[in-house]
């Protein structure tokens, strides 16, 4: 019995990992929007929020990878500082200003639209090539269509408001809540969610810097600097740096220690033993959560468009995901098949050249 109850923990261990971390992510959300709502510069945010991930990690770094991280070489060097635009500066700046115009739950919705958006830059970038005569090429195809549908259509029609049991007889409005945003704001934040969606897309990863922890905290660290000129250009009152012990605090430390040190160390481990797409098939529960949080929190209003748009999203997100799981499955059957293959030729190279030892040797004895 002991011995059932252990295995069973160990396959839910991946299962309960991957949903602690959706709350993880929502609670960074709902805090975010409220610290934003409250006038908190979103160009100071993103300053504090990756300078806490850069102190959390670069201790981790420092001390497991001093034997395996590479050398630092200009070219690495310049990837990274690519890197560090693409993420800290360009992604969390233009998400926090979507997060800011919209909602938490539209802008979770909007980020599940990262496979798609990662598949179009793959082809563009002719890093992937598409064959429509095969199933998992149509499902990504059909499934990235279908995700730009839920998009537009959330960015252009709300519709009426759906009433939450939860909150039907409640008329409280905290004082943190920002006023209801225009059709103006909205597009426009959708439009800033996109392009920081497709900023995350473009960001690949460095295969050739094997220290994932170092590599994690070179962009951290270089993203910050970038974002600290970044904010002296946009923002140009000393005030604005200005933070306490308050909500403003909790959301930077918040984002950089939870969100970007534990989370990307758990979420790791998950995708070495489960891989990308078991991680990525649970960001549409974030989306649920949020909902739910911010509608308590932040008295949200859900919008029947918003709701239709944001399924669309998610058949879409599972449909590029199937794609890409029986892609992945096809390619280790090739590798399975290719092994034995070359261990044959391994084989009969060896018996090649024993045959042709021996030859010599009898032939060397009748001389």
């Amino acid at each position: 019995m002991g011995c059932c109850r252990s295995e069973l923990l160990q396959r839910m261990k991946p299962y309960i990992a991957m949903i602690a971390l959706q709350f993880g992510y929502s609670g960074m959300n709902v805090i975010t929007k409220v610290s934003l709502s409250s006038g908190m510069s979103h160009y100071v945010l993103v300053v504090y929020r990756h300078a806490f991930a850069t102190l959390s990690i670069a201790p981790f770094a420092l001390f497991l990878e001093w034997k395996v991280r590479p050398k630092m070489t200009k070219w690495v060097f310049l990837q990274i500082f690519a890197l560090g635009l693409l993420g800290p500066v360009i992604d969390q700046n233009f998400y926090y200003i979507g997060l800011k115009l919209t909602s938490p739950t539209f802008s979770c919705a909007m980020s599940n639209m990262l496979p798609a958006m990662t598949f179009v830059m793959a082809v563009l970038c002719r890093m992937e090539k598409v064959d429509l005569r095969k199933m998992i090429y149509q499902a990504k195809v059909v499934g990235t269509l279908v995700t730009v549908t839920g998009a537009m259509l959330m960015t252009l029609y709300k519709g009426p408001v759906l009433e939450m049991v939860w909150n039907k007889h409640s008329h409280s409005h905290s004082s943190a809540v920002a006023a209801e945003p225009t059709s103006k704001e909205w597009f426009l934040g959708s439009i800033f969610l996109m392009l920081a969606t497709l900023a995350w897309a473009s960001a690949v990863t460095l295969k050739q810097y094997s220290a994932q922890l170092s590599l994690t905290t070179w962009i951290y660290f270089v993203g910050t600097l970038q974002t600290i000129v970044m904010t002296f250009v946009m923002e140009h009152k000393p005030s604005v740096w200005t933070i306490g012990f308050d909500m403003n605090l909790l959301a930077a430390a918040y984002a950089g220690i939870i969100t970007c040190s534990v989370a990307y160390y758990v979420q790791g481990l998950v995708i070495e033993k489960r891989g990308l797409v078991f991680a990525s098939t649970f960001s549409p529960l974030m989306m649920i959560i949020v909902a739910i949080m911010s509608s308590f929190i932040l008295d949200e209003k859900i919008y029947l468009g918003g709701v239709l748009g944001a399924i669309l999203i998610v058949i879409g997100l599972y449909s590029v995901l199937w794609g890409k799981y029986r892609e992945n499955k096809e390619k280790k059957g090739r590798e399975s098949i290719s092994l034995p293959l070359a261990l044959k030729e391994s084989e009969w190279c060896q018996v090649a050249k024993s045959s042709t030892t021996m030859k010599a040797e009898e032939e060397t004895l009748e001389a």
